[in-house]
């Protein structure tokens, strides 16, 4: 009943920049916290970056100065600009948002994208 679709990955050399989209559709009440996960060959689900509905931010120090989080409340989209990639970025990164629904009663779920890939060469 709600998706989540992330675009915007690929392949890019270090130093350039890459901007992930996440559009969530679906029977949405409200969209929550948005954000950006990632996951590396062989590492554990990390979190990059987390928009609030209110617009406060945080990332992980890894990529705090380079990376960007936005989202657009109309379109229940959310943005990541990625700047200055280095290898060690290249995971996929994966959206997730806390939405409300509506069946009967309403509920508060965490959902998450398929996962986009992003590989950045030396």
């Amino acid at each position: 009943q709600v998706q989540l679709v992330e675009s915007g990955g690929g392949l890019v050399q270090a130093g350039g920049s890459l901007r992930l989209s996440c559009v969530a559709s679906g029977s949405i009440v409200s969209i929550n916290a948005m954000a950006w996960y990632r996951q590396a060959q062989g590492k554990q689900r990390e979190l990059v970056a987390r928009i609030t509905s209110g617009g406060s931010t945080n990332y992980a120090d890894s990529v705090k100065g380079r990376f960007t989080i936005s989202r657009d409340k109309a379109k229940n989209t959310v943005y990541l600009q990625m700047n200055s990639l280095k290898p060690e970025d290249t995971a996929v990164y994966y959206c997730n948002a806390d939405i409300t629904t509506y069946s009967g009663s309403y509920f508060v779920s965490g959902y998450w994208g398929q996962g986009t890939q992003v590989t950045v060469s030396s």
